[in-house]
């Protein structure tokens, strides 16, 4: 079976708050991309995992594996497999491309044998793998609150097309939490975001789209202020990390403009990519 395992960007990101047990409560506006990795999965006489990057190790605290765990415990599944990783997300780029591969595996198996849970539940269930994991399982434009467990799906009318760039440097999600200044940050209207993309005013979504991590991921990696500066100069109408970085996207209407775009910036970052939105 092959299943693909599509990235995500936060068109809207705000840190509410820190939660008595250490998480963040959130804010968010989600939606998938064209962008996948793609997993091959098939019947074998013993586990067998190979991925084709070779910084992708496929070990106990790798998702799939885990993901692989979780299923096994939960209904029983006995059988072992071959999976098989062809990555096209890069690694600690804002893009969920770790917690997409596990709700791949998850979604393949609960195809595969036909489980008798809904998709919203399995999504619940995927919280114990990571906060990702959830909206990565269902898979749909979303805005989503908790610690990323609540998804409520909706219409998404804007026409837009992406653009992703992706300097060397990764970002640490766990210290961009810890560095964040919940009094000092911008706190994004989510709802307002959300009205926006529904109505299709993709003014009004450049207006309100921002992002709370920005405040400490920016400090941390000063690089990626002025990635997203420079997609305004050149033109772009709207520009914003995804996630705890290290990723910056733009969206525009017009696809050639980003397609423009990134043949100027290519040549000066490891990744840039055009891809729409699901």
């Amino acid at each position: 079976m092959r299943e693909y395992a599509n990235a995500k960007i936060n068109l809207c990101l705000d840190v509410v708050k820190k939660r008595t047990d250490g998480y963040h409560e959130m804010n968010m506006i989600m939606v998938p991309l064209s962008l996948c990795d793609t997993l091959d999965i098939v019947p074998s006489d013993q586990d067998r995992y190979e991925c084709d990057h070779a910084d992708c190790t496929m070990d106990e605290n790798n998702t799939i594996v885990r993901a692989l765990t979780l299923m096994r415990d939960h209904f029983g599944i006995k059988d072992h497999f071959h999976i098989s990783l062809n990555k096209q997300i890069p690694m600690e780029a804002g893009l969920a491309g770790g917690s997409a591969d596990g709700a791949a595996l998850m979604r393949a198996l609960w195809k595969m044998y036909e489980l008798p849970i809904s998709l919203k539940k399995l999504a619940l269930l995927g919280k114990k793998i990571g906060a990702d994991v959830p909206f990565c399982i269902r898979n749909t434009c979303a805005q989503v609150s908790g610690i990323g467990e609540i998804i409520t799906p909706f219409q998404l009318t804007c026409d837009v097309h992406v653009l992703l760039v992706k300097p060397k440097q990764g970002v640490s999600t766990a210290q961009a939490f810890s560095r964040l200044d919940l009094q000092a940050c911008t706190h994004p209207d989510t709802g307002r975001c959300r009205k926006a993309l529904e109505q299709g005013d993709f003014q009004g979504f450049c207006e309100a789209g921002k992002n709370t991590l920005e405040y400490s991921a920016f400090s941390m990696v000063p690089q990626l202020a002025r990635i997203k500066q420079h997609l305004y100069e050149i033109g772009l109408p709207f520009a914003l990390m995804s996630g705890s970085g290290s990723t910056i996207f733009a969206l525009s209407e017009k696809k050639d403009q980003l397609y423009q775009a990134a043949h100027m910036l290519q040549q000066d970052y490891p990744f840039v990519c055009v891809c729409d939105i699901l």
